[in-house]
């Protein structure tokens, strides 16, 4: 095996976790609504996982361990992703802030504030920013 295939696997595996946490997400209600799975769908795509993985995760989203990111850097730039594909197309409609809030919390950002970082995510995304812009923007929210 090159070392090559050892990063492909490794990279892979990590996106299974964070595929299968966001499932996770979507089922603790229950259930995984119409826009929801629409959502779900796109990020498998984005996140090149197989058919065959993606009924596996929803059969079992236990299976991959979840890997939140540890920097707040990298929890910032997965926030970034999430939310705009949460924003893109509406996908999600009214339950945008409401789901992305759900995933803003199991990234690892606290309840106490979760509701001002996904105002404050939505409303640069309003505004197209790309990601060090977006970075930049919330990590001086405060100042």
């Amino acid at each position: 095996m090159s070392f090559s295939d050892l990063f492909d696997s490794g990279f892979k595996n990590r996106n299974k976790g964070h595929f299968s946490a966001i499932v996770r997400v979507a089922l603790s209600d229950g259930e995984i609504t119409t826009e929801e799975k629409a959502f779900l769908d796109k990020l498998a795509t984005k996140l090149e996982i197989s058919s065959e993985e993606y009924e596996e995760i929803l059969e079992n989203p236990t299976k991959y361990p979840i890997n939140p990111p540890v920097l707040y850097n990298n929890r910032l730039e997965r926030l970034y992703d999430l939310a705009r594909m949460v924003y893109a197309d509406h996908i999600l409609g009214p339950k945008q802030k409401d789901i992305l809030t759900r995933f803003a919390l199991a990234l690892g950002f606290t309840p106490s504030n979760v509701n001002f970082i996904v105002d404050k995510a939505l409303s640069l995304l309003v505004l197209n920013v790309d990601l060090d812009t977006f970075i930049f923007e919330m990590k001086n929210m405060n100042k």
